[in-house]
């Protein structure tokens, strides 16, 4: 053998060797490379999912609809039903052709179960925390729910499961399967007119609601956004993308409540930024409220203090059908401009007195202009309709400003924002012809359901 050709072919092979080698961990490190960015964008994706929210346009106003909606779909193929969007209450239900006693909307308008009712056995079943639920006697029997409302309106029905196609703000499309209430028997035995809206949107801290659903899906965190505007516009959003990084004043909800409200802790009542001697009240922020209701002590402190105020001012007591207490000028007035500087501005006080966080309302958030020229107060005495010493903020108190529910931190955040313009920076399609709108009361889960108030509907109250 030529030495020479034997060292030239060793000499060959080192090199194809090495070479092979150096390739294949070449290789090997960019398929670990591009791994890790799959798995990064992944992540990423992951993350920007979480983080993004659903943005909602809303219409309505304290006076004289008295409640703010928005317009949400249900179903597959969808189908549109306007919804108030109440903080009081979990529950989300529309109306519900099963058939449906008492429903305001005519059957075509109404959600039509197909067998997809939820069985009693279910967890978002005891998820209602209903202080008396019905026994599941057999675990695949349907979950029936009755829900009411400080206003004595009630809804009575089954929960049901569906699609709720969504667009998020991160530009994807969602088809969460929820669970909502299908009502199919409704009371509305007050004075006044039923709203005309299919149902409410639930947005409360149980479960059962849809912004806690949501969560639990990983399709957006567990916060929600409402910013209503003196002049029927605004909008809702779940998740907190629209949560400002500053400027939010924030006080903590309530630990020791007992019900899932959110309800803050005690507060301390000012008038002209002056004490009134009123403190230690907790506050309900509902948006499902048209009013804010006091505490009788709280309600006659700050009427006293009104009236007072007015002593020479050329405004006097009238008599008003909309609300207990009104006055009226020298000829119907047309705007609150005109009179909005014979009232002072009421002041919320969360925490201490050096370093409160301040709920600042303005007369024209608590005051309205009625059909005949009158000008109203819009806090009520909630001790006179029953509320004892719950205290309410309501849809009159909002105006004007963002309130943010943060169930992520336990905590209830307000900045003042101009809420007649929609965030469309936001991403996606939030225009009206893509999410028209939802509406509002006080709400309040009471008793479970009794059988005996629904023998009638037996044979309808099977879905």
């Amino acid at each position: 053998m030529n030495p020479n050709k034997e060292t030239t072919n060793l000499l060959r092979f080192f090199f194809v060797f090495f070479f092979f080698y150096v390739f294949v961990l070449s290789a090997r490190f960019q398929l670990s490379e591009a791994a890790k960015d799959s798995s990064a964008q992944q992540v990423k994706l992951q993350n920007r999912r979480l983080g993004s929210s659903v943005v909602f346009p809303v219409s309505g106003n304290v006076y004289p609809l008295g409640y703010y909606y928005v317009l949400l779909n249900i179903g597959n193929p969808p189908k549109l039903f306007d919804l108030d969007i109440d903080t009081g209450s979990d529950l989300t239900w529309v109306q519900c052709d099963a058939p449906c006693n008492g429903c305001t909307k005519p059957r075509a308008k109404q959600y039509k179960p197909n067998h997809n009712t939820l069985p009693c056995s279910h967890l978002l079943c005891s998820g209602l925390d209903l202080p008396q639920n019905r026994p599941c006697a057999d675990p695949q029997d349907q979950c029936d729910y009755e829900i009411g409302y400080s206003d004595h309106a009630s809804s009575i029905g089954a929960l049901v499961t569906d699609e709720f196609p969504l667009r998020l703000a991160n530009g994807s499309a969602v088809n969460p399967h929820l669970t909502f209430g299908c009502g199919y028997d409704q009371q509305n035995p007050g004075p006044h007119p039923p709203p005309p809206t299919a149902g409410i949107l639930g947005l409360g801290r149980g479960k059962i609601s849809i912004s806690t659903q949501l969560k639990s899906l990983g399709a957006t965190k567990n916060v929600i956004v409402h910013c209503l505007s003196h002049n029927g516009k605004g909008f809702l959003s779940i998740g907190d993308e629209l949560v400002p990084t500053s400027g939010v004043t924030w006080t903590s909800l309530a630990t020791n409540s007992p019900s899932k409200n959110y309800m803050t802790g005690p507060a301390e009542l000012l008038f002209n930024a002056k004490t009134t001697g009123v403190k230690g009240i907790n506050f309900v922020f509902d948006s499902g409220s048209s009013y804010t209701y006091f505490n009788a002590e709280a309600y006659q402190t700050i009427l006293d203090l009104i009236r007072k105020d007015l002593n020479g001012k050329p405004l006097k007591d009238t008599e008003d059908k909309n609300l207990p207490v009104c006055w009226k000028g020298k000829k119907p007035l047309k705007s609150l401009d005109e009179v909005k500087k014979y009232f002072k501005t009421i002041t919320l006080r969360f925490g201490n007195q050096k370093n409160g966080q301040l709920f600042q309302v303005p007369p024209e958030s608590y005051l309205i202009i009625t059909e005949k020229g009158n000008i109203c107060l819009g806090i009520l005495n909630g001790t006179e309709v029953g509320l004892d010493s719950y205290n309410i903020i309501g849809d009159i108190f909002f105006q004007g400003i963002m309130v943010i529910y943060d169930n992520e931190q336990h905590r209830i955040g307000w900045i003042s924002t101009d809420c007649d313009k929609i965030p469309n920076e936001y991403g996606g399609d939030i225009s009206e012809e893509a999410y028209p709108r939802g509406f509002g009361l006080i709400t309040e889960l009471f008793s479970g359901s009794d059988s005996s108030k629904n023998k009638n509907l037996a044979s309808d109250g099977e879905l």
